[in-house]
């Protein structure tokens, strides 16, 4: 159970290409307000795309 004023949360990592919801992942809310982003693999575009932090 989460505490409270627990600033982490769950994010999705989806392929900027296909669009597709492929990692999940933590960050600090209060300490990292922008979007990530990463080059993660995309099994469904067979590469290494850009993966950007969706809702």
């Amino acid at each position: 159970m989460a505490k409270k004023g627990d600033a982490r949360g769950v994010i999705y990592l989806a392929c900027t290409e296909c669009q597709e919801r492929n990692y999940t992942t933590e960050k600090n809310k209060k300490n990292d307000a922008q979007r990530l982003e990463l080059r993660k693999f995309c099994p469904r575009c067979r590469g290494q795309k850009l993966h950007r932090e969706t809702k």
